[in-house]
């Protein structure tokens, strides 16, 4: 039986799933540091539930909602474990083939009285789901906090109103999703490493679902009466707070752009002692400014004055040497590209097999010094694979894994090093691994940059754990002289600041810590623009331009929020102006595919499909991905500052349908319209079907092959074509 569970709806809670308030520097060292756990698999004379068990555990959480499936349509999988958890989960996975199209889905239970974990599910039709969505944000989250009533709990639950999402790009083919987080309360306060997630599809459809595991039973959590009052320690928080200024690099379009941002120098506060908390316990003393000191004063030589493939083959051989006879080491290609970063790198796609599987990854070396780019040691991963130990040292301190992390860089990347600082913020250490975690910033103008660092991780013998270098060229940084203070960006954090308590501990221990988390208009992390003063979103969910338009408002803010149309001013933006091919292949291309131009490699074989559109054209990624995509054919030449017209979109569109070959026999459509005669006799197909199916309609009898399209135009239609796709 069910048991009954309690769901609030608190204002602001911003509970920091690392325990302190950390920087985005912080954040982003964190997510390298997040190891896979091995699945232990359990003896099926353990497992002590059905198949049939689990179905009706899932259609108990689902009511008459998967009631079409049968038994046959459900396959379980056997128990495991983890190393650190001995409660025996199970998956149950189902599919089933209708009208044509395959649902399928997948749950996980865990412990004695089935706990769901996690819920997968893809439904047939999702386009009820694209946009405009069925059901609305509001709705949404009506359906979510009912989803959640039906989880078996006697623990209680809030939603989080500060959840933050990052949508760097969403393609119109895929459905809206609205997804909303629950954390777990005690004495009404949150729990920050416990938490549910549920994802509603824009259709109404609860799709997904997952909760953080957790140890239960011998937690202890500190006396919520005895914490230090709110007001003691937010002046606290405010007499001690800094305001740091930072280059930051924004990837939101998928192109690099460059921004002077203030970021807050705090940390959180133990409710109790007001002691200040630390990655790895905590202080009397408050943070402060970290003194930015390069790795190395002078540059460095490279470590080699350029290597040959067959070189970085050797080299990744004895880099990458399997640590065991059981494992076996295959490198399975050696290719020379130019990265993301715009560095020409040998890409060595290896694979480390064992008798039951295998695993594989990428190393990067750069070609013209022989310095690594991107290393992951798996060798830890795969020793535990193939049944035997990992070699294990004594514990090393911070101050051995900083020292060997340099003794690394210095080894094999040291040309890059003059451009790097030491890390401004506390290493953090895995410590169920022992392995420590280091960000080295980048430093341009005395200024710390915020998304170009070198990452670093030790293993505790002392050896490499990780190694990747984020570096690219830049002309021009922006100028310093034009931004508010420094006095000015902190007393914008002072009157935005607030604070938040949360139970919060180490990643081993059972013990809770109550800790007041600085967060800033109720948002866990925020920066500021330096030029502006005015804030700015870390998620990229909010797109503060909007555009107005008679009839296409709605879809050309949509396409703005996604990222797939590119406005730079609002209010000078005109929806009625006419697209060129190469702004209309762009939409399309953005529409369609993640395709993210400026993080394409570019390879040895590059192809150049039109002569006019080189490598160096602005449009060139663009119009090849087209080319592949099969939107444009091969030609001499593609005028990219054109207008579209009606009749070539027509085109375009029906290509990527996959209909064109329906469409090149001309001579069985018949074309009812007054202006028939005004298309091009090869493409009479392609008019009828775009007219037929509603990506293009005609107006009063009338297609108007030779009408230029208006952004708001392309808008609406590639809307449609996205609803279109969905449905075959």
């Amino acid at each position: 039986m069910a048991k009954s569970r309690k769901i609030s709806t608190l204002l602001t809670c911003s509970a920091l799933s690392f325990g302190l308030f950390a920087s985005a520097a912080q954040a982003s060292a964190h997510m390298d540091e997040q190891s896979t756990k091995v699945p232990i698999e359990v003896a099926s004379t353990e497992v002590e539930f059905s198949k049939n068990d689990l179905i009706q555990k899932f259609r108990d959480l689902f009511p008459n909602q998967f009631d079409f499936l049968s038994s046959n349509d459900f396959q379980m999988s056997g128990g495991h474990m983890y190393p650190d958890d001995e409660k025996i989960r199970y998956h149950l996975y189902f599919s089933k083939a209708v009208n044509g199209k395959q649902l399928h889905g997948s749950v996980g239970f865990v412990g004695d009285d089935l706990e769901i974990e996690h819920f997968s599910f893809q439904p047939l039709n999702e386009a009820d789901a694209l946009f405009p969505a069925k059901v609305s944000k509001e709705e949404a989250r009506k359906i979510a906090i009912e989803f959640m009533s039906h989880i078996p709990t006697e623990e209680a639950y809030q939603l989080e109103t500060d959840i933050q999402q990052y949508y760097p790009h969403r393609i119109l083919t895929e459905p809206i999703r609205y997804s909303f987080m629950f954390t777990r309360t005690k004495h009404q306060v949150p729990i920050a490493d416990q938490k549910m997630q549920v994802t509603v599809l824009g259709n109404g459809d609860v799709v997904e679902f997952y909760k953080n595991p957790v140890h239960k039973g011998a937690a202890t959590f500190e006396d919520v009466e005895k914490v230090k009052d709110e007001k003691e320690i937010l002046q606290k928080i405010k007499d001690n707070l800094s305001a740091d200024l930072y280059y930051s690099i924004n990837m939101d379009t998928g192109k690099r752009t460059i921004e002077l941002v203030y970021q807050p120098k705090t940390s959180n506060v133990h409710a109790l002692t007001g002691q200040w908390q630390r990655a790895n316990g905590y202080s009397t003393e408050p943070p402060k400014k970290t003194k930015i000191e390069k790795i190395v004063a002078e540059p460095l030589p490279p470590k080699k004055e350029g290597i040959t493939k067959e070189e970085a083959r050797k080299l990744a051989e004895q880099l990458l040497e399997s640590k065991s006879d059981d494992v076996k080491l295959t490198i399975q290609s050696v290719e020379e590209m130019k990265n993301h970063n715009g560095q020409q790198v040998f890409s060595i796609h290896y694979m480390y097999q064992v008798a039951n599987g295998g695993y594989g990854t990428t190393l990067e070396i750069n070609k013209h010094t022989g310095e690594i780019i991107q290393y992951s040691d798996m060798s830890y991963q795969m020793l535990e694979q193939a049944g035997k130990e990992a070699p294990k040292g004594k514990p090393l301190s911070e101050k051995e894994a900083l020292a060997s992390a340099i003794t690394h860089l210095k080894e094999w990347a040291p040309s890059y090093l003059h451009h790097y600082a030491y890390p401004l913020d506390e290493a953090h250490v895995d410590e169920q691994s022992g392995v420590y975690y280091f960000s080295f910033p980048r430093v341009v103008n005395g200024i710390p940059v915020i998304g170009d660092q070198i990452s670093v991780s030790i293993n505790p013998d002392s050896s490499l754990n990780n190694l990747y270098v984020q570096y690219q060229e830049e002309a021009q940084w922006p100028a310093i002289d034009e931004i508010i203070s420094e006095e000015e960006a902190k007393a914008i954090y002072e009157k935005a600041l607030s604070a938040q308590l949360n139970y919060t501990k180490k990643a081993e221990a059972q013990h809770y810590d109550l800790v007041y988390v600085p967060v800033f208009n109720g948002q866990s992390f925020s920066t500021l623009d330096a030029k502006t003063g005015k804030w700015n979103s870390l998620t990229g969910e909010e797109n503060t331009i909007v555009v107005t338009h008679p009839w296409a408002e709605k879809e050309l803010n949509y396409l703005l929020n996604a990222k797939i149309l590119e406005v730079k001013d609002g209010e000078t933006f005109n929806g009625d102006a006419l697209a060129t091919k190469g702004e209309a292949l762009k939409v399309i291309v953005n529409s369609l595919t993640y395709f993210y131009a400026d993080w394409y490699g570019e390879r040895e074989d590059r192809s150049q499909t039109f002569e006019n559109i080189n490598p160096d054209h602005p449009y060139y990624q663009v119009v090849e991905h087209a080319v592949g995509m099969g939107v444009i054919k091969q030609d001499t030449s593609f005028n990219v500052d054109a207008p579209i017209t009606r009749e070539e979109l027509a085109v375009w569109y029906i290509r990527i349908l996959g209909l064109e070959q329906a469409a090149k026999h001309s001579d069985i459509y018949k074309l009812d319209l007054q202006d028939a005669d005004q298309v091009q006799a090869g493409n009479i197909g392609y008019v009828a079907l775009a007219n037929s199916i509603g990506l293009l309609p005609a107006e009063k009898g009338h297609f108007n092959p030779d009408q230029e399209m208006t952004y708001a135009e392309l808008a609406v239609s590639i809307i449609r074509l996205a609803h279109e796709m969905s449905v075959r």
